[in-house]
């Protein structure tokens, strides 16, 4: 008989390593692209409206969680809330968000290699840590978990160092330059960008099968998770900008959009050979390594909780024999993981996976209200704070990180919702 079945071993600490491992590489690369779109002040508007968004968010998902704890997350909560048709939807858009994150991921990852190894391509680094850290997640969750954890803490502690050598560099007067350039449109504009900062800690939930007490720890990993990530954003926002202004860390001497904020930051106070500015290079790595091998944990969680329940290929439900991970799915998402690197669109990929995020926040903040309303029995140890305000405030500023997503990217919204559509009809017709 095909074993179904994944390992509990997680614990909170590992839980608050995978939390903030899936989502450090935002504050590495990736939201600077979002001040393009709206300056300083632009792109801080549309942080803190998503820091907002983000809290009342992971604590209103975390009662899902402790009260559904199935690797599905996002998935099992719309279906047990909406029934199949939403339910799949929701699964699919969560897909969505896992499987186009980590090849975004792993082209900065080849460009922070290329910084380091000129000779080394970046389409070949970017490929070749698919198939690592695919192989990582195949050996077993405990050891990616474990490994997730060292680089993690590595990667805070880079950050930390970041900030420490930048701040006592920072000029108001760099900050401020040019900081609102297209006003409000462009803070609207930026969203996406700011919640690439945070895009990803919804992956704890599909881990809650693996955890050894999910009902109560899940909360512990969200809520230690989040309030890193937090002070993380802020410091890296500050630090970053403040040394040679917004246009510093988005430029290239030759004018093109860079994936590397960080050191061109750190390149105005250090020379590209001294030591710091290779030991962020270095241990800059790890960021990003750690949030595009939990992503792919994630990732191989939700499809794998697709196969299972029959919304795709049966075989992509099957947990492998010996390691008890979810082996075919892994592999699966990441053919299509270097599939999409080939694009080499990093702004188009990230926002590709933003759309599939913001749908899953709306749909997930429903479910918490309709459960609590049809299903009051519901076993929930923990309950989130102010409801209904809290989903209800998520609720509505994910509707208008949606909006704003639509209107400044209508073609990749056409990709995205046309994804949804045809996959939407081929499940009905073979479900039939």
């Amino acid at each position: 008989m095909t074993d179904r079945t994944l390992k509990q071993t997680l614990t909170p600490t590992l839980l608050w390593g995978l939390g903030v491992g899936y989502v450090i590489s935002g504050m590495y690369f990736g939201w600077n692209l979002g001040l393009e779109k709206g300056g300083t002040w632009g792109m801080a508007l549309a942080t803190l409206l998503v820091i907002v968004l983000y809290t009342c968010f992971s604590f209103s998902y975390a009662e899902l969680a402790c009260a559904i704890p199935k690797a599905g997350g996002a998935y099992d909560y719309a279906e047990r809330a909406f029934k199949k048709d939403i339910g799949f939807i929701t699964g699919l858009a969560q897909i969505i968000e896992f499987v186009f994150a980590p090849p975004a991921i792993a082209i900065a990852i080849g460009a922070y290699f290329n910084l380091a190894f000129p000779q080394v391509p970046i389409l070949g680094a970017a490929i070749t840590v698919y198939i690592i850290f695919s192989a990582l997640n195949i050996y077993g969750v405990k050891a990616a978990a474990n490994f997730e954890l060292i680089i993690t803490i590595l990667a805070v502690g880079e950050l930390l160092l970041f900030a420490t050598l930048t701040l006592p560099h920072f000029s108001a007067t760099n900050f401020s330059k040019n900081a609102f350039p297209n006003g409000w449109s462009g803070a609207f504009a930026a969203l996406p960008f700011a919640i690439w900062f945070f895009l990803g800690i919804e992956g704890l939930a599909n881990v809650a099968e693996e955890t050894l007490h999910p009902q109560k720890d899940i909360i512990k990993g969200f809520g230690w998770a989040l309030l890193t990530l937090v002070i993380l954003c802020i410091l890296v926002f500050v630090a970053a900008i403040g040394i040679g202004g917004w246009e510093a860390i988005v430029y290239t001497t030759n004018g093109t959009s860079s994936d590397s904020p960080l050191p061109l930051a750190l390149g105005k106070i250090f020379a590209t050979n001294h030591v710091f500015y290779k030991l962020l290079i270095g241990i800059g790595l790890f960021g990003l390594v750690a949030s595009f091998h939990g992503l792919l944990l994630a990732s191989g969680r939700a499809t794998f909780e697709f196969g299972k329940i029959g919304n795709a290929p049966k075989f992509l439900g099957e947990v492998h024999a010996r390691f008890q991970t979810p082996a075919n799915a892994l592999l699966f998402n990441s053919l299509l993981g270097v599939l999409i690197i080939c694009t080499g669109k990093t702004a188009e990929i990230i926002i590709i996976s933003v759309f599939g995020a913001v749908s899953i926040y709306i749909i997930s903040m429903l479910a918490v209200l309709k459960l609590r309303r049809q299903q009051p029995e519901l076993h929930r140890p923990f309950k989130v704070p102010f409801y209904p305000i809290t989903p209800i405030i998520a609720l509505v500023l994910a509707i208008i990180c949606l909006i704003a997503l639509c209107y400044y990217n209508g073609i990749l919204a056409c990709y995205y919702f046309g994804i949804i559509f045809l996959f939407f009809v081929l499940y009905k017709i073979l479900k039939k």
